[in-house]
């Protein structure tokens, strides 16, 4: 790592974050619970009812409510799903939450509105919090800490090093929602549309991949999108990722601002999907699970893991393929 200050591209979830985890935290924090190609951690301990698992995520998503949902419902549904994608079933948080001296007591109660409400619906309990508040313009409004712990089947073996050359990738719907929408939220650049978030639980959608024999891999593409995922298993595994363009699912108001932007979606935040991985002649049956739930109908099988070369590789509607090199410099910061 040769850069001698942090800058924004350091929390991208791109080669830069990769490369700070790596030569830095894992570096002097190292144990066998760290795990840095994981967002949650099984401990080496059982409960009563299987493997505990243990996660924690900030945020500092701006602005702080947006078409789809706010930082607080985000929180909730960021954290759990880290706990869902790593084959556990989320049961409780701690919240920890900063204040910016000025927020609206309005603006607090939704956000607060929307952490139970997200809490409900996942089936999990705050149990613990801390609350902090700072001057005004030493923060963004409001930032939150959410730590989750959850309960993982022993029998359930998934992990990056299950990975093998011919297995298929799936995911669970369109990218890039919650980065546009996020996006046009802002306002930064005029536009307006009606376009919203794709944050939500994914635990129904693990809950049911994790009956598939053939389950190697789960994850959900918030930072850096799906090409980071796919990075993410190339580094992990040694081997190559093909996606075929026309098979990943992209909503055209989606592609549309990507186009007059200059974005890629496949490096565009997603907080309500799952990339998956199976064993190829499991591919048509994870399709029709994740299409048998409201939340995975626009399922689609994008690709597949090859030998070699060890690279992310698109085939493109034109019949070519392009290369998709690690992101580096940060497209949308804020958004998780």
């Amino acid at each position: 790592m040769e850069d001698t200050h942090v800058s924004l591209a350091h929390g991208n979830g791109g080669r830069y974050m990769r490369e700070l985890i790596t030569e830095i935290f894992a570096r002097h924090l190292a144990n066998p619970c760290l795990h840095t190609d994981t967002d949650a951690a099984v401990l080496p301990w059982n409960s009563a009812d299987g493997e505990l698992a243990f996660t924690t995520d900030s945020f500092t998503v701006q602005p702080i409510e947006f078409p789809g949902g706010n930082i607080g419902s985000l929180a909730v549904h960021g954290t759990t799903n880290d706990l869902a994608v790593a084959g556990a079933v989320p049961k409780y948080l701690s919240l920890g939450v900063l204040l910016e001296e000025g927020l609206e007591f309005a603006v607090l109660e939704r956000v607060v509105l929307g952490i139970a409400a997200a809490a409900r619906e996942v089936g999990v309990v705050v149990a613990a919090g801390d609350t902090k508040v700072v001057r005004r313009g030493e923060g963004g409004g409001i930032y939150l800490n959410t730590s989750g712990i959850g309960v993982k089947n022993p029998a359930l073996r998934i992990g990056i090093e299950k990975i093998r050359a011919g297995d298929a990738l799936l995911v669970s719907g369109p990218i890039g929602d919650h980065g546009i929408a996020v996006m046009l939220a802002r306002e930064q650049f005029g536009m307006r549309g009606d376009l919203q978030s794709d944050a939500a639980s994914v635990l129904p959608l693990t809950l049911a991949l994790a009956k598939l024999p053939g389950l190697r891999f789960m994850r959900d593409p918030t930072r850096g999108g799906l090409a980071t995922v796919a990075h993410e298993i190339v580094h992990g595994t040694g081997l190559g990722i093909v996606l075929s363009e026309d098979q990943v699912p992209v909503r055209d108001s989606v592609r549309s601002v990507c186009e007059m932007l200059g974005y890629d979606p496949y490096f565009l935040a997603c907080e309500g999907r799952v990339v998956t991985v199976v064993a190829a002649d499991q591919a048509d049956r994870a399709l029709a699970m994740l299409r048998a739930l409201p939340s995975g109908r626009d399922a689609a099988v994008i690709g597949h893991v090859q030998e070699q070369p060890a690279r992310l590789v698109l085939k493109t509607s034109i019949g070519g393929e392009r290369v998709i090199e690690e992101l580096e410099d940060d497209p949308l910061p804020r958004i998780c």
